[in-house]
């Protein structure tokens, strides 16, 4: 039998399940609990569950619950209802707003379908019209380009026949403006497809023009022989001037000023005829090498007036005849500078001032050495590809090419931004095989100077004024031989050029290095003998130049070139530290060989100063023995005389010192005199102080063989020399204070250790200060306890 409350429960479950579901769940939801009851079930279970928070035994407010959730299904009902009424309202009005939109949709595409079709079919009877008249404007096109065709020819033909007409009648200046009218248009059909007309107005335009100019220079010529051009010779001041002289110079100036006015058609001629390959068909003598100066053509006087000179230059210098040599370049350089030279007066007072009232620009001195150089240029590139196998013959030739260069930018003032004939030797070929033999011939007469009979002598030691360097003749020929290096490259006008030079010039010098360095060890058997000073005489010189060569303005150039280009060649092996010193010229071009000289230079310094002091403690030994402990007090003695046993070692200083400051230049014998000094001072603090025992009488000697004899030697260099025997001066100081004063310092600096030891208070003052009261500095107080304890003058002993 059932309990109450399952029945109870039952019925609760079938009417909430009316009213739960439509609220609380989707109706898939309802649709899975609906086909398992026992889902239902559950679900209802635990809705009641969480509404009363009970068992379900206990449920007894049920009721109230089916009352509320009818009531809010009634509430939901009432919302659903006023919602579904106002809604059709609104829905149709947005349909019927649609209708209307679709039917005006409609209503434009049947007019555009409409107009469409008019169009079309107004198009399909327009085509035709189109098609004519399209042909009708191509035919206007076509007949107005042949109107213009023939109005272009006929205006060519009017200018041509203008030009025939003022030459019949002589109006030079109209014919000129008619040929400059010409050259105009043809500038104007450059874009123009018309190749025909361009051809017949180019040709025509050369036909009068070369009529002009030939007329022109007919009469310039004659103008020019009246006046004796060209002046082969140097000009003379007998010459009397001629009768008409005011009607010549009054044609002069009028041909001048008619040909400068024919210069725009003869440009255009001549650029015509390069951009061609054809060769223009006037008789300009600016060679084919001329392209290279990119400079502005010669004016038309200037080249007429080069035509004499041009043929005379091929005659004597062309085909057989004897002045036409491979081994004498220097006779036509020297006689195209007696050219500019002879007729640059005649240039300046007749031709210059004409220029100048015509409005020209240019000078007609410069013009002219510009067009003798295009004469020249054509001649010296022929021979140096021809001597690029004879070693002789090209060195010849750059020689004579530098010194035509130079004489040309100072006797003749040449512009330096115009080209001479320096870019013909910076042609691959040429320039390789410039560097070429400029190293073998280096390396030839370095050669020849170290096997000299005088390689190792210095040509100014007789002088000594000059011989402060005293530098052997092998190494001041060397750098002789680089500076003319330098003078021959330094006038070229690429940096990347001279870079390559000074290369050369590195390796040169490295060479010559590693020369010295062969010979040295040969040498370095006997570093005394003055083959050895030499030597390093040699090396010092060399870095010494070196030194200057890198505060040099044209060095400091280069530099600053090799950093902007880059140069590999220049900068290899350098970090990029180095490269960045070398850009903000803290360092040279040279440091690398500076440093592997400064080496060298100090080894061979060590091993003279090793050598002679090697002879110095020889002599010494005696000396490093003397009995210093029973010596008699410095009372016992009237005079005080250097020690027996250290003349020798006073001699054999004497005489190095003497030897050295021969033999050796002055910087490097302060080096040397000073390095001897500080190894003497070692000596003599370690094996004759610091080895004995000394007296009252002992250390007295000591001190007067120091200051009175040695100190001495070395007072003909410097004004203080006790200053570079610091140990032995202060020794001596030690050992010559008196008994008191010995005894004081020696408690003072035992109580000093006692307290380092014990650790006490630093408030006593350091035992360097009684020291330096003393006049001693170099030594520590260590080492001067130990002094002391080497005096053999203590009370009770």
């Amino acid at each position: 039998m059932a309990a109450p409350g399952t029945a109870s429960l039952e019925r609760t479950m079938k009417v909430t399940d009316n009213f739960i579901k439509p609220v609380h769940m989707t109706t898939q939801s309802r649709e899975s609990l609906s086909a398992d009851p026992e889902k239902l079930r559950d679900y209802v279970v635990d809705f009641l569950g969480e509404q009363e928070g009970c068992e379900i035994t206990f449920l007894t407010n049920v009721g109230d619950l089916l009352q509320s959730l009818r009531a809010e299904n009634s509430a939901l009902e009432e919302q659903v209802l006023t919602v579904s009424s106002s809604v059709p309202p609104k829905v149709s009005e947005a349909l019927m707003a649609a209708e209307r939109a679709r039917c005006s949709l409609e209503d434009l595409l049947q007019r555009d379908q409409l107009i469409f079709n008019i169009l079309h079919q107004h198009q399909q009877v327009a085509q035709p019209w189109m098609d004519n008249l399209n042909q009708t404007c191509d035919q206007v096109d076509t007949i107005e380009r042949h109107m213009k065709y023939l109005r272009c020819l006929q205006h060519i033909e009017e200018l041509s026949a203008a030009v025939q007409q003022c030459l019949m009648t002589s109006s030079m200046w109209e014919a000129i403006k008619a040929v400059d009218s010409m050259a105009v248009l043809d500038c104007g059909l450059n874009q123009s497809g018309c190749s025909h007309l361009q051809d017949f107005l180019q040709e025509t335009l050369r036909f009068w023009h070369k009529i002009i100019k030939d007329r022109l220079a007919g009469d310039f010529e004659k103008i020019l022989v009246q006046l004796h051009w060209p002046i082969i010779s140097p000009p003379t001041q007998s010459l009397t001037p001629a009768a008409n002289c005011q009607e010549i110079s009054s044609q002069l100036e009028l041909l001048v000023t008619q040909l400068l006015a024919l210069q725009t058609s003869d440009d255009l001629i001549s650029q015509k005829a390069s951009s061609s390959g054809q060769a223009p068909p006037s008789t300009h003598p600016v060679s084919s090498t001329m392209h290279l100066s990119k400079a502005p053509p010669l004016c038309l006087p200037i080249q007429i007036m080069l035509l004499p000179l041009s043929r005379r230059f091929k005659y004597h210098f062309y085909g057989n005849r004897q002045t036409n040599s491979l081994s004498k370049p220097e006779w036509y350089l020297t006689q195209v500078l007696m050219w500019m030279g002879n007729n640059s007066t005649f240039m300046e007072e007749k031709i210059q001032p004409i220029l100048d009232r015509a409005g020209a620009t240019f000078s007609a001195r410069v013009e002219l050495c510009r067009g003798l150089l295009s004469v020249v240029q054509e001649k010296v590139a022929s021979d140096a590809s021809r001597l690029l196998y004879d070693d002789v013959l090209f060195c010849h030739l750059v020689e004579e090419v530098l010194q035509f260069e130079k004489e040309l930018r100072s006797n003749q003032l040449y512009p330096a931004v115009l080209p001479g004939l320096l870019h013909l030797l910076l042609e691959d070929a040429v320039l390789q095989k410039w560097l070429t033999v400029e190293k073998k011939m280096a390396v030839e007469k370095m050669d020849a100077m170290l096997s000299a009979e005088g390689a190792w002598s210095s040509q100014y030691k007789d002088i000594s004024d000059m011989d402060e360097l005293k530098a052997p003749d092998c190494a001041e020929t060397f750098m002789t031989l680089l500076q003319v290096i330098t003078e021959r490259y330094r006038a070229l006008p690429c940096p990347s050029a001279q870079l390559k030079f000074l290369e050369l010039q590195r390796e040169l010098v490295d060479d010559f290095r590693i020369r010295l360095t062969q010979v040295m060890k040969e040498e370095s058997r006997c570093p005394l003998g003055v083959r050895y000073c030499a030597i390093l005489n040699a090396v010092n010189y060399i870095s010494t130049i070196l030194g200057d060569w890198g505060d040099n303005v044209f060095f400091l150039q280069l530099q600053q070139a090799a950093v902007s280009l880059g140069e590999e060649l220049v900068l290899r092996g350098q970090g990029v530290m180095e490269v960045g010193r070398l850009a903000s010229l803290e360092g040279s071009l040279f440091d690398g060989l500076l440093a592997l000289l400064d080496r060298l230079k100090g080894d061979m310094l060590g091993r003279l100063l090793e050598w002679t002091m090697r002879e110095i403690t020889e002599k010494a030994k005696p000396y490093c023995q003397d009995r210093w402990l029973s010596l008699p007090s410095q009372h016992d003695q009237s005079t005080m005389t250097l020690s027996s046993t250290a003349c020798p070692m006073m001699l054999c200083v004497r005489d190095r010192l003497l030897n050295l400051h021969n033999v050796l230049s002055l910087s490097l014998f302060q080096l040397a005199w000073q390095g001897l000094a500080e190894r003497l001072d070692s000596f003599l603090y370690q094996d004759v102080i610091l080895c004995n025992h000394f007296s009252d009488g002992g250390a007295a000697q000591l001190q007067f063989d120091m200051t009175r004899n040695l100190f001495p030697l070395f007072g003909h260099y410097c004004k203080r020399p006790e200053n570079f025997f610091k140990h032995v001066k202060e020794a001596c100081v030690i050992l010559c204070l008196n008994v008191g004063s010995a005894i004081l310092l020696r408690t003072v600096l035992n109580e000093s250790e006692e307290e380092l030891r014990d650790w006490a208070s630093a408030e006593d003052p350091p035992p360097e200060s009684a020291l330096n009261e003393l006049g001693v500095y170099c030594l520590a107080p260590c080492d001067v306890l130990i002094l002391l304890n080497l005096r053999a003058s203590w009370p009770g002993q």
